[in-house]
């Protein structure tokens, strides 16, 4: 296709929809973003519009080709990921109802019910992933018993990527990465019909739509979607994966030893990924965590979640902020951020134990517990700020290793992105506690350029990912960090102390939970 020269990513987020143009060798060349918008309930429910999604997501298109001249015939392909899970029914008039999002909570009583089943240790056998209120299977399963109608009028059940490329081209389909850890295998990237048993949900498998890869399969795009978005029509769409395996592929999680590689994004909350071969991927007992393909063949990544990353760092500033500030003395978040390296300078390492369960939704990774919270352990009468300062920053490293220690051997190597990585001392932390060097990404807009990645595989431009992330991600990487070897022998002494008193705190935290609630309830 001479003169199209361009490769489009959208990555409709919970937060915004980005659309961003890269060059065929993987330079960014612009962004547009438009903010998303949803609604919750008293009743722990998380909702989303379609149509206004879709409106969004064509402003973002359209905002782009006003910034990169000649989009629209410079576009050789363009591709679609977002935000993961979460249930968005399409009848036969279009839309049922607004989307239930990842974050809606109202399943929580079909999940312990689930969870409580005879088949569920078969059904994460074959997904690879822990049942929770976030996925499309117990949401569904949830509605059947609760409110039947909506899967009754509904045609197809998507998620918000496949709604997007359903606009985009016309075409009902999902991807190989949400069908298998919903509803199918890993190890086939197929649908599994005792999965759909053990959801209760084998009378709505006709809901479930096709599985097609987006790095093999392109649908032109639509005459309708052409005119809203500004594009021209029968431009190739690729359907990306899930937003999480994109941003990981964009920043790194495959490409060295498979096993050997991790990449975590350590943001407000902390994402854990490494990618393996499907035959090694570790179950653990506690049946937690997901199993999710990446767009290679043969190559899982498989992923911990934390609820609370950087959040932490953001309470044990702010107790600094408001007590300067009712002092008479009011600095900011930046200031304080700005004194963090001083600080670990003044402290000693591994002498604190802290569990960064400071999120109000509890923890989910690598244990599920609603009513988990933050705390420290080992507090003498000489530890000072500085002191609470390294332990919460090294909770982080000992909750990323706790979360890795679940999929099985440590890694090797380290790719790391999200606000940690731009703290050399903060690097340096999560570096030791895994004993592994570490390398930061350059890539700011990794989600987009692992969707636009697939897209460009799919049309030629690069015989296989492989060859593609050579060029559009490899270099971006910088150079090794190795661990401090003081560092790493002083957590790995903290790190028993740390899981020993997390696993032992349950009954303290039930305790909480139940002095804390309303009398009566």
């Amino acid at each position: 296709m001479p003169g199209r020269d361009i490769l489009i990513g959208i990555d409709a987020g919970t937060s915004v929809i980005k659309a961003v143009a890269f060059d065929l060798s993987g330079q960014q060349v612009a962004a547009s973003s438009v903010p998303n918008r949803y609604h919750s309930g008293a009743d722990g429910a998380a909702t989303q519009s379609l149509a206004q999604t879709w409106d969004d997501c064509a402003a973002a298109l359209r905002g782009l080709g006003a910034k990169v001249d000649g989009l629209a015939t410079r576009t050789a392909a363009l591709s679609v990921t977002a935000q993961g899970d979460g249930t968005w029914l399409v009848g036969k008039g279009g839309p049922v109802g607004d989307a239930w999002l990842w974050l809606d909570a109202r399943a929580a009583p079909t999940v312990a019910r689930l969870a409580r089943g005879g088949a569920n240790r078969a059904r994460f056998e074959a997904t690879g992933t822990g049942l929770n209120t976030c996925q499309q299977g117990s949401q569904m399963a949830h509605m059947d018993a609760h409110a039947p109608d909506l899967l009754d009028r509904a045609e197809v059940a998507l998620h918000c990527k496949d709604w997007l490329y359903l606009n985009l081209t016309g075409v009902r389909a999902t991807d190989p990465s949400e069908a298998s850890f919903t509803f199918g295998n890993f190890r086939t990237r197929q649908y599994d019909d005792a999965v759909i048993e053990a959801l209760g949900l084998t009378h709505r498998r006709n809901l479930l739509p096709p599985i097609i890869d987006g790095s093999q399969v392109t649908h032109p795009l639509a005459d309708d979607a052409a005119r809203r978005t500004g594009l021209l029509a029968g431009t190739p769409v690729s359907l990306g994966y899930v937003d999480m395996v994109m941003t990981a592929l964009g920043a790194g999680v495959y490409g060295g030893a498979a096993g050997d590689v991790a990449c975590s994004t350590v943001g407000s909350t902390g994402v854990h990924l490494r990618a393996v071969r499907a035959g090694d991927v570790h179950l653990n007992d506690e049946g937690t965590g997901y199993v999710i393909c990446l767009p290679i063949p043969g190559i899982v990544t498989q992923v911990q979640t934390n609820m609370a990353a950087t959040l932490n760092l953001d309470w044990v500033l702010g107790l600094a902020a408001g007590i300067m500030s009712d002092m008479g003395h009011a600095v900011t978040h930046r200031d304080l951020v700005q004194q963090i390296e001083g600080w670990l300078a003044q402290s000693k390492p591994g002498q604190i134990v802290y569990h960064p369960y400071i999120s109000d939704a509890g923890e989910r990774g690598p244990f599920v517990n609603a009513d988990a919270r933050a705390g420290f352990v080992g507090l003498s009468a000489g530890h000072r700020y500085p002191d609470l300062i390294r332990a919460v920053a090294e909770g982080l490293g000992m909750a990323m290793r706790d979360c890795y220690a679940a999929m099985g051997p440590l890694p090797g190597e380290l790719r790391l992105t999200g606000g940690a990585a731009r703290s050399r001392g903060l690097r340096g932390i999560l570096s030791a506690s895994l004993n592994a060097p570490v390398r930061v990404s350059d890539r700011d807009e990794a989600g987009a350029a692992g969707a636009a990645m697939m897209a460009a595989v799919a049309i030629g431009a690069y015989p296989d990912m492989d060859a593609c992330i050579a060029e559009w991600v490899t270099p971006l990487l910088g150079q090794a960090e190795q661990p401090d070897a003081t560092l790493v022998a002083a957590y790995d002494a903290l790190y028993p102390a740390f899981s020993a008193s997390r696993r032992a705190l349950p009954p303290a935290w039930d305790a909480l939970a139940a002095a804390r609630s309303p009398k009566g309830h």
